[in-house]
């Protein structure tokens, strides 16, 4: 998900209108390549030219496949796709973030991939990032790039305040106080975003959804104790307020990176622009940690990324290529090369090469990736933090209580998941 919410891609309406279909609407001469489009939905800055640098790559190795490649915004992207698929001209292959996978493969947009060129390597990928591409124990994705949550730090202001980085949500106000004495910044600002309010429930063992028992539990007092620790990082000595405009993400990140504040919580999609910033000039200033811990000891963050997908609508020859061009984008060169270039997670052990593991950043998050928590089998669950999303922001500014942002929230996500009782 993700990391993707920075993402500021912009595709003109046109293009994307001329580069949309796949299957035997892209134009293919009878004897000439066939040609696939890809929609990508990554960093148009700081990640699509390592994308289309391999394209080339892969085009030079296989004269008889062209790649259309499109660069769509994240945020629009999975609105495009559904629209596009439900009308037959959506792309042959999508990055698709994780939570989206299940939700196209239950609408029969996305092609099985078992046994599949696209999967000849499955055994080399992670095998929870296997499952969370897997919908009715078939896979539907192949796992692209992957992500977590962490406490990023700023070693040299933790260093100058004498403190460690915390372990638990209350040692992270304390230490957020004796930053603010000792430096004059802030220790830490957080996020009003669901999605980074996710590990406030984890920590205290909950969920929004059990999606075994089909129940909802954004109300339920694990979850309610959870988001009373989200809540209470926003006010106290060396706690940023909440900022509750339209901009928060990119205010806290920049904060951040020019030591304006001396933690975070992030994901490793903003690792290069971490580097672009003041304070992280010498790379190994940044500090990663998982997420604190709450009251019941568990400590983690929601498991992200994007799997590569191919549609189902295309036709044998656009399938076929679509699945040569899906296995040479997540062999093990292509993943160590996007991650040297881009500074994303690998999904596959292999990739981790000395020389990637050499970039502090994307060590410092392998690290913590034990810690994720892959999320619930149910094609909805990604779409649950939308409501949370306004809910949380309104809590977070002081327009509704807690109880009246949890309860308006259960609402919205009896009617996204409406077998499910309360």
């Amino acid at each position: 998900m993700r990391r993707g919410i920075a993402a500021t891609a912009l595709v003109a309406s046109l293009a994307l209108a001329a580069t949309a279909c796949g299957g035997s609407d892209s134009g293919d001469s009878a004897d000439g390549p066939v040609t696939i489009t890809w929609w990508d939905t990554s960093n148009a800055t700081n990640e699509a030219p390592t994308y289309q640098a391999l394209v080339k790559e892969f085009e030079a190795a296989h004269q008889d496949i062209k790649v259309d490649y499109v660069n769509v915004p994240f945020d629009q992207a999975q609105n495009k796709f559904d629209t596009a698929a439900g009308s037959k001209g959506a792309p042959d292959v999508l990055r698709s973030e994780v939570g989206w996978t299940p939700a196209f493969a239950k609408k029969g947009f996305f092609l099985p991939l078992d046994g599949t060129e696209a999967l000849a390597d499955q055994d080399r990928f992670q095998p929870s990032l296997i499952e969370q591409a897997t919908y009715e124990d078939k896979v539907y994705g192949v796992p692209f790039t992957t992500d977590t949550l962490a406490l990023v730090y700023n070693k040299e202001l933790f260093e100058q305040a004498g403190v460690q980085p915390p372990t638990t949500w209350d040692e992270l106000k304390t230490a957020a106080a004796t930053i603010k004495d000792e430096t004059g910044v802030d220790g830490y600002w957080g996020s009003t975003q669901a999605y980074y309010a996710q590990s406030f429930l984890y920590g205290e063992g909950a969920d929004t959804v059990d999606a075994e028992a089909q129940k909802i539990t954004v109300t339920s007092p694990e979850a309610k104790k959870g988001y009373e620790t989200w809540q209470g990082l926003f006010d106290g000595k060396g706690l940023h307020k909440a900022d509750t405009t339209a901009d928060a993400y990119a205010h806290i990140q920049d904060a951040f990176v020019n030591g304006e504040v001396a933690s975070i919580i992030q994901g490793p999609w903003e690792i290069t622009n971490f580097y672009k910033g003041s304070a992280f000039a010498d790379k190994n200033n940044l500090g990663i940690a998982t997420v604190p811990a709450g009251s019941s000891g568990a400590a983690g963050a929601p498991t992200g990324g994007h799997n590569l997908s191919v549609y189902a609508g295309s036709d044998a020859a656009h399938q076929e290529a679509a699945l040569k061009f899906v296995n040479f984008m997540t062999s093990a060169k292509a993943q160590e090369t996007i991650a040297l270039k881009n500074s994303t997670l690998p999904t596959r052990d292999d990739a981790y090469t000395d020389q990637v593991k050499a970039d502090p950043g994307i060590a410092g998050y392998q690290g913590v990736l034990a810690a994720a928590q892959p999320r619930p089998a149910l094609p909805e669950y990604s779409s649950l933090w939308g409501p949370l999303d306004d809910e949380l922001l309104a809590v977070a500014g002081g327009d509704k209580s807690l109880d009246e942002g949890l309860d308006s929230a259960e609402t919205a996500i009896a009617k996204l998941v409406p077998d499910f009782s309360k």
